[in-house]
Parts: C-alpha cells; sequence; structure tokens
C-alpha cells in the first residue's frame, strides 16, 4: 500500500522522484525504490512525506483505495467513510470507523443539518448547543 500511495500522491502533486528527493534530503533511486516497495523510508522520512503531501501518516502507509470507493487519499482530517442505505423509517447506520473516529457511542445524541444545495450534516449536540451558546453571547454583547 505504501508505495502505491507515495506514487499516487506524488503524480497527484505534480512532483518529480527528484524534487521529493530534494525535499527530503535523499537520493532520487531513494524515492524510486521506495515506490517499486524495494525499501521502505525510515519513520521520520514518512512523517516528512506526510506532510509534504498534507495526509495523515496513517493514511500514506494504510489507505486502500478499494475500501474508499477508488477515490485518492484525502487530505488530513478529512474522511469518507463509505456508502451508507436509508432504512424505512429514514435511519441509517453510520460506520464503525466513523464512530471511533469522531467518539459516537450508542445513546449519544446528534444534531442532523440540512442545506438543500449542499447535503445533511451531523453533529454531536453537545459540540452544537456550545457553539449555539457562544453565538448567542456574541449576539448579546453587541
Amino acid at each position: 500500500m505504501f508505495k502505491d500511495n507515495l506514487v499516487q500522491l506524488r503524480k497527484y502533486h505534480r512532483l518529480t522522484q527528484e524534487e521529493i528527493a530534494e525535499k527530503l534530503g535523499v537520493t532520487r533511486q531513494a524515492i524510486a525504490k521506495w515506490e517499486a516497495g524495494e525499501t521502505i523510508p525510515d519513520l521520520d522520512k514518512c512523517k516528512m512525506l506526510a506532510e509534504i503531501f498534507e495526509v495523515s501518516l496513517d493514511d500514506l502507509a494504510n489507505y486502500e483505495p478499494e475500501e474508499n470507493l477508488g477515490l485518492h487519499i484525502p487530505p488530513k482530517g478529512k474522511h469518507l467513510f463509505g456508502i451508507v442505505t436509508v432504512g424505512d423509517k429514514g435511519q441509517i447506520v453510520i460506520p464503525a470507523k466513523a464512530r471511533k473516529t469522531f467518539s459516537i457511542s450508542a445513546g449519544d445524541q446528534l444534531v442532523v443539518l440540512g442545506d438543500e444545495s449542499q447535503g445533511l450534516a451531523l453533529l454531536k449536540s453537545d459540540a452544537f448547543l456550545h457553539m449555539a451558546e457562544l453565538v448567542a453571547n456574541c449576539t448579546l454583547k453587541a
């Protein structure tokens, strides 16, 4: 996965092996070996690569396009958790990885926001209420 992700990210960012090598302080041949899967860079170089491409270190090493509809590695902090099906009564199941990433547990309350041109958004209710309180306080002070 690492080698394929490295090639994909380098090409997406329109960088040559030489340009990446220069940013990392290694040879072009080292980049070629990483992309061929002959060797793997040390952790410090992996961290630098993740920073250069603005992706998470985990996605650089482990991202699998098949699991994510064949899409490219998302920018750091952005996620595509997959497709869900709406049930007869409008219920959806939030994918396990999404629940883990956002610390959503059974019994948590979520606020559903909608924009007819952009779609739906889910927020934890406590975060939404905190944000609403901040807005209300700013309005009262103005």
